[in-house]
């Protein structure tokens, strides 16, 4: 695994803000039509939470709020732990292991630049592991 900023440059970037004053139904249908499980919530230019399918499930619906009069700002997961361009892929693994989340907000210079999610760093993961095993196989066919 590499550098975050490696896995992101091998895709255009992922990122959908809303803002804690919009309401879950808003961020629902962001959700949908962008086909993402969770966006940042930004306030003046500074990330203050995310909003993901888990809040969504846990906050909203098991709760019996209505989605069209529910806030982010009520339901959102405030402060989220983030990653930043320069980190190593397996350490946004180990932040996502310890706080069990599936979603982290890039974040360089103190905006969001970008979403990374856990299924980015798998089919990373799985790109880098075939790759080694190709250059293996040329190497043990003799066509190094």
């Amino acid at each position: 695994m590499g550098r975050i900023t490696e896995l992101l440059g091998k895709r255009s970037p992922v990122v959908h803000l809303v803002s804690p004053g919009q309401t879950v139904l808003e961020a629902v249908a962001l959700m949908a039509a962008r086909r993402v499980g969770a966006l940042p919530v930004v306030e003046n230019g500074r990330l203050v939470g995310i909003f993901s399918e888990r809040d969504l499930v846990r906050r909203v619906v098991a709760a019996g709020r209505p989605l069209d009069k529910t806030l982010l700002a009520e339901v959102m997961t405030p402060d989220p732990v983030t990653a930043a361009p320069g980190d190593e892929s397996a350490l946004a693994v180990l932040k996502m292991e310890e706080v069990q989340c599936r979603h982290l907000p890039v974040v360089q210079h103190g905006a969001v630049v970008d979403m990374l999610s856990i299924r980015d760093l798998l089919f990373d993961e799985l790109e880098d592991r075939a790759q080694a095993e190709a250059s293996l196989r040329r190497y043990i066919g003799g066509s190094y």
